[in-house]
Parts: C-alpha cells; sequence; structure tokens
C-alpha cells in the first residue's frame, strides 16, 4: 500500500501590532472547501507553535472570518474549538481578568468582559453550532471575535492605559524588539 503524503502543516507567523490588517474587519466565509480545513489545521498548529489558546485569521494575515480556540492547549482535544462567522448571540455577568495576545507580545493588560458568552458560529463544512463560554473560555471567545472584528483587546483599555502601551510598544520598537 503506498504511504500517504503526510508533509507537516505550514506554519503561519503571527502579524504583529500594529499591522493594518488587525484593524480590519474580516470578510465572511461564503464557500467551505478543503483548502478551508486546510487553512484551519494550519491555524491550530500556528497558535500552538506561538504559544497561544486562540488565533484569529487577521492574526496571520487572512482577512477572514475564522477563528480556532483551544483553552486546554492540547490537553483536551475534545476543547478544541472552530468558529467560523461566529457571533456573539447572548452575553450575561462581569468578569475584569488580565489578557495577553500573539499580535501584542509582552502586553498584559485586564479587560472588562461579559462572564458568560453564548456564541453561534459555522464548523469547517458550513453546519452551524452554538457554544457556550465562562470565565477564560468566555474571554477567548470575546478576545478572538473582536479580532475578526478589527478589534484588539487594547482597544478595550483607558484612553491614559492605551496611550501607554503605546509607548512601550514604540520603545520595543526603537530598540529593535518588536
Amino acid at each position: 500500500m503506498p504511504k500517504e503524503d503526510t508533509k507537516p502543516n505550514k506554519i503561519h507567523e503571527v502579524v504583529k501590532y500594529p499591522d493594518p490588517v488587525l484593524s480590519k474587519p474580516g470578510e465572511k466565509i461564503t464557500e467551505f472547501t478543503p483548502e478551508l480545513a486546510q487553512l484551519v489545521d494550519e491555524m491550530f498548529d500556528s497558535m500552538y507553535a506561538a504559544q497561544g489558546i486562540g488565533l484569529a485569521a487577521p492574526q496571520i494575515g487572512i482577512s477572514k472570518q475564522i477563528t480556532v480556540i483551544d483553552v486546554s492547549f492540547k490537553e483536551r482535544p475534545e476543547d478544541k474549538l472552530t468558529l467560523i462567522n461566529p457571533e456573539i448571540i447572548t452575553r450575561e455577568g462581569k468578569q475584569f481578568e488580565e489578557e495577553g495576545c500573539l499580535s501584542l507580545p509582552e502586553i498584559r493588560e485586564k479587560v472588562h468582559r461579559a462572564a458568560k458568552v453564548k456564541v453561534r458560529a459555522q464548523n469547517v463544512k458550513g453546519e452551524f453550532f452554538e457554544v457556550e463560554g465562562e470565565e477564560l473560555l468566555s474571554r477567548a471567545l470575546q478576545h478572538e471575535i473582536d479580532h475578526l472584528h478589527g478589534i484588539l483587546f487594547i482597544d478595550h483599555l483607558s484612553r491614559l492605559k492605551r496611550d501607554f502601551v503605546h509607548r512601550r510598544i514604540r520603545k520595543l520598537q526603537k530598540n529593535g524588539e518588536w
């Protein structure tokens, strides 16, 4: 029997802020193809390679409404989520916790989010489903869906904190560390 070609997936480089792709809304997915499924696999591999628990397509320079999330970071394969064209349909409660972002390495700030959300999305076959998340999963869902609309977690900060973050990034850029 011939051996299958099992070449490893491409690992995409994560785009850093202030790349313009991060601030524009992604396009809705209308065709659910094998290439889309391949991209989703590559996104999971790229997210794990970057040590993240969520990755949105704009973060790898692709302005489309696709995001992958695994808050267990490979511990529980059943926790892996692929969300295509997701939308938050309900929000409950409040939480104020620290967030980070692969596109803003070394920047961590506390952000106000809903404590619980329900999201409606499509899978790689185009089938609709709903998922509910609380605490970390709720934050990850909101954070990644924001990416698909051109919103970064620093956009939720006060002007003072956001200015502080921008100054820190400029300093890192000036020192060649960004």
